[in-house]
């Protein structure tokens, strides 16, 4: 396990979470599976404890904690993608597999947690103010990311 991992809380699908996870994004992994030694307050003895897992080279480990807590806004994988295939391809993963979409590039995925699938459509913008605002505010008013709309909105 690395040094610094990223813990998610689940109600009891850590590792259907960290499967789909690894399915749908490169450099994502499940790794070692922890089954309870004995029960504990959300769970009996050998169902699955821990998932340990990657997301886009980010350690994670999915702990079945029971339903006291659950994914926010506060917390979110941020996924640059290189073009809109790539954003539609996450986003119809997440959104068809039981999430919802959001606002600004922002889906829920089935457990809750937050993904944003920023495609690079800014590159290039540097310093110039105007072409960053233009496409900011084309941004506000997408939904799943237009990156066509957003180069165009640059352009003016």
């Amino acid at each position: 396990m690395e040094k610094n991992t990223i813990c998610l809380w689940y109600d009891k699908d850590a590792e259907a979470a960290a499967r789909f996870y690894a399915k749908t994004f490169p450099d994502s992994a499940v790794g070692a599976i922890h089954r309870a030694p004995g029960d504990y307050p959300s769970g009996k003895a050998g169902e699955v404890l821990t998932v340990e897992f990657t997301v886009a080279g980010v350690a994670c480990l999915g702990l079945n904690g029971g339903p006291m807590f659950k994914h926010n806004e506060a917390f979110s994988f941020q996924i640059a993608t290189d073009d809109q295939d790539e954003t539609d391809r996450y986003w119809n993963a997440i959104v068809g597999n039981g999430g919802q979409e959001s606002a600004c590039g922002w889906c829920k995925d089935k457990w809750g947690l937050l993904a944003n699938h920023a495609a690079r459509a800014d590159r290039g913008v540097g310093g110039r103010r105007d072409e960053a605002k233009r496409a900011f505010d084309a941004m506000m008013s997408m939904k799943k990311i237009d990156v066509a709309a957003i180069k165009a909105a640059r352009r003016g």
